[in-house]
């Protein structure tokens, strides 16, 4: 019989974890000043809860660039200076940490390519999206069979910016240029995340309604920082078909 392999995604909320305020609760992210024994414990809380062991989680050491990084294994430290994770490997999750920023979480379910991407304004700007569509069609991935998932972050209608960082955004990813629900200018990344998405041709883009600024079960770090960070998680979980 052939082996079922099932892409997952999850992204996690504030709710669940054991980080003290303004960390309060479910704090993934390692370096925001949060006490290093509770993320310690948070992430092993996340990996309960999928269904792996805590090794097979494999984090960023997230910098705001356009660093691709594809992985075949288990790291024991963060990969450093990396903004986008791309796997092959089953049971390997991928995850990205976000507190306003788009997590990007994509798979081609027929190639077994999967891949996980930290797109805040300055990565979405210089092009983290198209870096790390070609890391996965060099393994096998074809853009029409990718399905993508922007996860919870800063919406259009909240998130404020200076005239000209709009309008410099927007030469370079367009579609995200906004006005705020205050009469602002703003930044709508998701939005032009999703237009590039779909001009490269990939098949499938959903995307997670939620604003972090104005949702207070999701960590925002405009709406108050110091704070934590989400974690948005992708692997390829093995299944034996049924008899």
């Amino acid at each position: 019989m052939t082996t079922l392999v099932r892409t997952r995604r999850v992204t996690t909320t504030r709710a669940g974890g054991v980080s003290r305020a303004p960390y309060d609760s479910f704090n993934l992210g390692d370096h925001v000043g949060d006490d290093p024994e509770a993320v310690r414990r948070n992430r092993l809380r996340l990996a309960e809860g999928i269904g792996l062991a805590p090794e097979r989680l494999v984090w960023m050491e997230q910098v705001h660039g356009r660093t691709v990084e594809i992985v075949d294994g288990p790291r024991a430290e963060p990969v450093p200076v990396t903004d986008a994770l791309v796997t092959r490997v089953p049971e390997l999750a991928l995850v990205v940490l976000t507190a306003d920023c788009v997590p990007i979480l994509l798979s081609d379910d027929e190639a077994g390519v999967i891949a996980a991407v930290h797109a805040g304004r300055v990565g979405a700007r210089i092009g983290i999206v198209p870096r790390v569509l070609d890391a996965m069609v060099s393994l096998g991935a074809h853009p029409e069979r990718i399905g993508a998932f922007l996860g919870p972050a800063a919406s259009g209608r909240n998130y404020e910016v200076p005239a000209a960082m709009r309008d410099d955004v927007e030469a370079h990813l367009p579609g995200s240029a906004t006005t705020t629900d205050k009469g602002t200018p703003g930044l709508d990344l998701r939005a032009g995340i999703r237009r590039q998405l779909e001009q490269a041709g990939v098949g499938a883009v959903a995307v997670d309604p939620r604003c972090t600024i104005e949702d207070e079960t999701l960590f925002s770090h405009r709406r108050g920082a110091p704070t934590g960070r989400l974690a948005s998680v992708i692997w390829m979980h093995t299944e034996e078909p049924h008899a």
